[in-house]
């Protein structure tokens, strides 16, 4: 029988805890209905149908009736369209971890706790880890084109910054650069996925790797064809880097459950070093060729 003698305090938590799991399976079935694959859409109505169920526990401590949170639901299910179901699900289980403490609170007022604490932590992640998406399959070809990108093109555009200091021919030898080599990376991942495996689709790895590579060229590039002070286009690039940096490697964190710092950093280190060298070498050419554009 549910406990009838709660405080003002642990009703109001039990309300959270209720208007979070009613909010959950709004979500998931309002993504349930838009997802085409069988198997991934099996997969989240079983979710929804978990999170339904811990309502319903819930309520019979409250004997209250309580609606979802709407700015959630659709702010999760944009998530979810834009960058991924995969990302948007985990970042909204992420958003569910604050319940966790609280859960050791109540735990003698709602013996249904610890199933309910089972079922967050090991059903629902391996529901989630079955997800099949196309998108987190070809992650480590997206990784490739953008990490050679991030290297490449910031050391390019740091030595032809002082070398020329001319913002539109740096743009114009960046972009030429930048496609070129966004072409010999698709196609040098074309053909190394063929050799590797045979059965795997190597025109998509192919693809999604130039379309990384051309994106952050895009983005490098974008502040020598909008500013005309060099150095200022150097630094708004550089910048430009670290965003790049920081959003795939977020978006990784949370989609594929890998550690954020560590993996930033490195990438930060080894894009912002090699810009740093080759700013140094641009110095030296222009220095010793004596080059004057």
């Amino acid at each position: 029988m549910p406990t009838t003698n709660l405080s003002a305090d642990e009703r109001e938590k039990i309300l959270a805890f209720q208007k979070a799991e009613i909010t959950g399976k709004e979500t998931y079935s309002r993504l349930a209905h838009r997802i085409k694959d069988p198997h991934n859409r099996e997969i989240v109505e079983q979710i929804a149908e978990q999170e339904a169920a811990h309502y319903k526990i819930f309520k019979t401590y409250t004997g209250q009736d309580i609606g979802p949170n709407r700015f959630q639901v659709f702010f999760y299910a944009m998530l979810a369209r834009l960058f991924g179901l995969t990302f948007g699900i985990k970042l909204m289980e992420r958003g569910e971890e604050w319940a966790q403490a609280e859960y050791d609170y109540l735990a003698e007022k709602v013996p249904e706790l610890p199933q309910i604490i089972t079922e967050e932590e090991e059903h629902e992640d391996k529901l989630i880890d079955m997800l099949d998406e196309e998108a987190l399959r070809y992650a480590g070809s997206v990784v490739l084109g953008l990490n050679d990108a991030l290297v490449e093109l910031t050391g390019a555009l740091a030595g032809l910054t002082f070398a020329f200091q001319n913002t539109r021919l740096i743009a114009l030898t960046g972009l030429i650069t930048g496609i070129s080599a966004s072409l010999s990376m698709a196609a040098s991942e074309y053909l190394s996925t063929r050799a590797d495996d045979p059965e795997s689709n190597a025109f998509r790895s192919a693809l999604y790797t130039g379309i990384a590579y051309v994106v952050t060229v895009a983005i490098l590039v974008l502040p020598y064809l909008l500013l005309d002070h060099y150095i200022l286009c150097l630094v708004w690039t550089l910048a430009n880097a670290l965003i790049v940096i920081a959003v795939f490697n977020y978006y990784l964190s949370v989609a594929k459950d890998l550690k954020f710092g560590k993996r930033f950093l490195e990438m930060a280190l080894i894009s912002l070093g090699v810009a740093a060298f080759s700013f140094g070498i641009g110095v030296v050419i222009r220095q010793v060729f004596g080059i004057d554009v």
